[in-house]
């Protein structure tokens, strides 16, 4: 089964508020006085939809670990497979997308574990309020992981299957990480050259 592409609708952050902003506006148009037909199927649906919105804010706080955004809270309980450097002639480098929105993060993971350190890879990962789905890339070289960027489209779509796959079994892959740069704006380079002989 293809890893999925996009957050369905359901699962997508703002859809419980755009279904309570329709029933609302729809009230607008039926009064208490209107025909019951209409009236109460309304008061049914903005009553389901206010508990809806209810159910997904405290989904939304839960401690899930990974999070809805693909962002990981510690390492503990998860099953964390090693994807070492492999010797090649041609080492499979790709720098992270994103980077320069989680500076912060990166010069704390830098502070903490070093330039050189390991990067946990987590599938369905996204964006607040964006429905594509990605890989975030999380740096554990410090004392919790911190969210660096997503990996570029280029090798997302050459690892995207097989780290899916992992996940629906609750592994998720490390692969050495390094920083570069002395000071802001940091970048992130993965080496991905063990993923492919994972099993």
């Amino acid at each position: 089964m293809p890893a999925p592409r996009r957050k369905p609708l359901l699962l997508w952050e703002p859809f419980p508020y755009l279904v309570l902003f329709v029933a609302l506006l729809a009230t607008s148009f039926v009064r208490p006085g209107s025909s019951p037909w209409l009236f109460w199927p309304l008061i049914v649906v903005l009553a389901a939809s206010l508990v809806y919105l209810v159910i997904s804010i405290g989904r939304e706080r839960r401690g899930a670990n990974p999070d809805q955004w693909g962002n990981l809270l510690h390492l503990d309980g998860l099953t964390i497979v090693d994807a070492g450097a492999e010797e090649r002639e041609v080492r499979a480098v790709v720098p992270v997308d994103g980077v320069a929105r989680h500076q912060a993060a990166i010069d704390l993971a830098r502070v903490h574990g070093g330039a050189e350190q390991q990067a946990v890879l987590v599938p369905r990962a996204s964006r607040w309020l964006g429905r594509r789905y990605r890989i975030g890339v999380q740096l554990v070289g410090g004392d919790r992981p911190r969210h660096a960027g997503y990996l570029p489209e280029s090798a997302e779509d050459r690892v995207v299957q097989r780290l899916d796959a992992m996940r629906g079994e609750g592994r998720y892959v490390r692969v050495p990480a390094l920083i570069t740069g002395s000071t802001r704006p940091y970048g992130v380079e993965l080496d991905l050259s063990g993923i492919d002989s994972l099993g």
